[in-house]
């Protein structure tokens, strides 16, 4: 119901960095898949310009942007059409957007490329190890994670990538005042993504008391094609935006 993960990736593309081996339980699984010309064209034509890597280490947002702006982050873009939307629409704003599948980066780098946008980077690489590693702590304004994988079965619960640990990593990147704001399509993962938060220290939920813990979803999220049938079929979807204190 939702494009935010792609069916299928690749092995490695030329272009394309390589994704490091980490430890610990990863809370995606790559899979091989082929690549479009679209796709290719972007990791090969567009990456040297906005393309980010973990060997690039601690960024300095102002000199990477070239300028003082609010920053975004997204964390599994899938095949990037509403980033790029929020891109496009919000030129005041700069993005960042982080995704493992090469397709998913390799489409969104066609897209910003053919629509000569200018505030927006990415990596191809584990979202931990870019946190932890490359943003600088409250270096940014909002971080966005939409429809993540839901890994419904019990047994795969330990997967989900919101667990306190990560939710703590992003209160240390936020600015004061900064916002988390949480997408999912799965009720008992929306259940699941409350539960941690209400564990997680110096967070404030924005929601209103008439459907806290969920907040309706906000104009500035664009609505995916997937979304849409999934409300035409009668499927929800829930958002949790929280503010760091």
């Amino acid at each position: 119901m939702t494009d935010k993960k792609p069916p299928y990736t690749e092995p490695p593309a030329a272009g394309a960095p390589e994704i490091p081996a980490r430890r610990g339980i990863k809370s995606y699984v790559l899979r091989a898949g082929r690549m479009t010309a679209a796709q290719e064209r972007g990791l090969k034509d567009a990456w040297p310009k906005w393309g980010l890597t973990l060997a690039d280490g601690r960024q300095d947002l102002e000199q990477l942007f070239g300028r003082q702006a609010p920053c975004v982050v997204e964390i599994g873009f899938g095949m990037g059409k509403s980033l790029v939307e929020q891109a496009e629409r919000h030129p005041e704003t700069d993005f960042i957007g982080i995704e493992v599948h090469a397709p998913g980066v390799g489409k969104l780098l066609d897209e910003a490329d053919k629509r000569g946008l200018t505030n927006l980077r990415v990596y191809r690489e584990d979202a931990l190890a870019v946190l932890a590693d490359c943003l600088p702590e409250a270096s940014i304004d909002t971080l966005q994670l939409f429809f993540p994988d839901p890994w419904p079965k019990k047994k795969h619960h330990k997967r989900r990538i919101v667990q306190l640990p990560f939710v703590e990593l992003v209160r240390s990147r936020l600015e004061p005042g900064g916002k988390l704001h949480m997408a999912t399509d799965w009720q008992g993962y929306a259940e699941f993504m409350a539960e941690v938060m209400a564990e997680a220290p110096g967070f404030i939920n924005t929601a209103p008391v008439a459907t806290a813990p969920f907040v309706e979803r906000p104009d500035f999220r664009p609505l995916t094609k997937f979304e849409q049938r999934g409300e035409r079929l009668g499927h929800g979807v829930w958002d949790l935006i929280y503010r760091r204190d």
